[in-house]
């Protein structure tokens, strides 16, 4: 409009046109310049288009002319997690006309490679419904330095998986490295882990460990080590890798010059020269064979305990009456996936009267929990005096290092078991010089009273009060009380089911509140790890398995097969993915971590709607 408008001006001068055209003229101008500059509009745009798994790209969604009353949610694509950054605003003036830019800033992270497209987005503005253009964008796979780039001593810094074997059984734990190499004179300024992909595996939280300097070639690295637990989860050969860390180097300057004062004490000098570079580091994909467990000779009571332990038992007190309780505690120590240990059935307890078992707290032997012992403790109550031993207790595992399955066994306690029964109180007998010594008995009869004494009014009998004939009622409720309760532990005790459904609501409603209290202190580690857990219970409860047991696989090996809706298993899969990565990509906001609390609530109410 503006260029129009000097271009009438110009041939105004030039042929002098009629005043009233040029009027008219002006006014059309004027006229429609409010408008144009009024008329909103809503585009979506990506810093890049192409990037590495590791990476990250801004997604800007701006809005030109007017705004919507709140920031657009992108709506959840697979594979692609989506962060809100922030809103950054512009204003301009032009010729008297103000115009406004907003803009949304979203961070976009892929958790693997491949193609993806951003849908189209929709916002009302203004009444008026504006849309964006799809977007694409390309993630490639990151690729591992060469063996020969490596020991050239040419990598500035490089990743490295080391395992201690490539064939595991179902249920084995390993504890494999995650080995960071940062070339002798290399600053390492910021490092993040950023995929670290692992279907069919259960993995540890990442435990740093000591520094150490090796040579490869005619280089120096220094090497960083990260230790933590794999274990799988399903059979069959499965892939780990490749592991990204997105890496902030500082390199030397072109003329050599090296501050040693700041690198005895392994910082970069504060007036160092050096070129900052951002860097995506990744290791090769590392194959992994899971063997299932032997399906012969299994013994009758392997409860699915994978390593090489030893078992010790102590009884007492072993000299009891029939109906005396006695304590039987089983420690289990070794090596091996000592938390996910259970009691041992015992069907030769048949003359007992067995209570719950219970376990103490894990005492570790080393920081992952991979070797130390675990103690159970449980009561049983002989029920006849013909018990004469407490039969022996075993335990059954499948050692890998022998790949067979052993039974250990500890032989039957001796015990002592007399008839139950009152014993009469003995009779003492007092000497007879004491009797002797005894006061005279009293007077039988006494002289009949001459006088009735005061009078007084003698009230109503106390079956005529209501809170007498109320007060005959205690007894009764009392014991109607008693015997409810007996019925409700009787079933309780019958009926493990319903006893674990109690424990796992109790639970629940106890760890809803510590969610609670960790997303308003911005705690992450800990809510990850209570929503983690909360998760198993409630699954293993629906499933009938062991709580520690549950991983992401339980979605096919076990709801899809019971016909849980596609709405149930997606919603689980999202708990356990973002669970998942919240141990590498951590949430740092305490809205993020409130948000999955619905989320969390919606996939109980319809996990309990599933037949069990």
């Amino acid at each position: 409009m503006l260029e129009l408008w000097r271009q009438t001006l110009r041939a105004g001068r030039r042929k002098l046109p009629d005043f009233r055209l040029a009027a008219a003229l002006a006014a059309l101008c004027l006229g429609l310049a409010p408008a144009l500059a009024g008329a909103a509009t809503f585009t979506a745009s990506l810093d890049r288009d192409t990037i590495t798994l590791g990476e990250s790209v801004t997604l800007a969604l701006t809005f030109q002319g007017g705004a919507p009353p709140e920031a657009p949610s992108p709506p959840d694509i697979a594979n692609l997690r989506l962060a809100y950054v922030g809103p950054s605003s512009q204003f301009t003036v032009v010729n008297g006309v103000v115009s406004s830019t907003v803009t949304h800033n979203f961070t976009v992270t892929p958790l693997q490679a491949g193609d993806f497209t951003i849908p189209s987005l929709a916002a009302q503005v203004d009444g008026a419904r504006l849309s964006t253009q799809p977007l694409k964008l390309k993630v490639l796979k990151p690729g591992a330095p060469s063996p020969e780039a490596i020991n050239s001593g040419a990598q500035a810094a490089f990743l490295k998986l080391v395992l201690p074997q490539h064939e595991v059984y179902l249920g084995q734990t390993l504890v494999a490295e995650l080995q960071l190499y940062v070339r002798d004179g290399v600053g390492l300024s910021r490092s993040q882990l950023t995929a670290f992909p692992a279907e069919g595996f259960n993995l540890g939280q990442l435990q740093a460990g000591t520094p150490r300097g090796v040579r490869i070639g005619p280089a120096v690295y220094r090497v960083s080590p990260y230790e933590f637990t794999l274990k799988p989860v399903k059979t069959g050969s499965l892939s780990l890798g490749p592991v990204t860390v997105n890496a902030l180097l500082e390199l030397p300057s072109r003329d050599g010059r090296r501050d040693p004062f700041f690198e005895q004490f392994g910082l970069r000098s504060l007036f160092s020269s050096g070129e900052q570079k951002q860097v995506v580091l990744a290791t090769e994909t590392t194959n992994l064979l899971s063997l299932p467990l032997p399906s012969q000779d299994v013994p009758p009571n392997f409860s699915g305990a994978v390593g090489n332990f030893t078992m010790t038992v102590t009884a007492g007190p072993t000299n009891v009456m029939a109906g005396d309780p006695i304590t039987v505690r089983v420690q289990i120590a070794g090596r091996g996936a000592l938390d996910a240990l259970v009691w041992p059935d015992q069907p030769a307890w048949r003359d007992f009267k067995t209570y719950p078992p219970t376990a103490k707290p894990l005492e570790p032997a080393d920081r992952f929990g991979l070797q130390g012992a675990k103690t159970f403790e449980q009561i049983v109550v002989p029920q006849n005096p013909e018990v004469k031993e407490l039969p022996p207790i075993s335990f059954s595992f499948f050692d890998p290092d022998r790949k067979t399955y052993r039974t250990l066994t500890q032989p039957a306690v001796p015990l002592l078991v007399r008839p139950g029964g009152s014993v009469p109180a003995p009779t003492i007998v007092a000497a007879g010089r004491a009797a002797q010594d005894l006061p005279p008995p009293a007077q039988d009869i006494v002289h009949i009273k001459p006088r009735l004494g005061a009078l007084a009014q003698v009230g109503p009998p106390l079956l005529a009060h209501p809170w007498f004939l109320a007060l005959q009622a205690v007894p009764v409720l009392a014991w109607a009380s008693t015997l409810a309760w007996r019925k409700r532990a009787q079933r309780l005790a019958n009926n493990p089911r319903l006893r674990r459904r109690r424990q796992v609501a109790q639970t629940i409603r106890d760890g809803l509140r510590e969610l609670r209290s960790q997303a308003a202190g911005n705690q992450s580690d800990e809510f990850f790890a209570t929503l983690f857990r909360l998760l198993q219970e409630q699954l293993g409860e629906r499933l009938d398995l062991p709580a520690s047991a549950i991983t992401e696989a339980v979605i096919e090996e076990h709801l899809r097969p019971r016909g849980a809706p596609e709405s149930v298993l997606a919603q689980v899969q999202e708990l356990f993915q973002t669970c998942n990565l919240a141990r590498y990509a951590p949430v740092r906001t305490s809205q993020e971590l409130t948000a999955l609390i619905p989320k969390f609530e919606a996939a109980r109410r319809e996990l309990q709607t599933l037949d069990t």
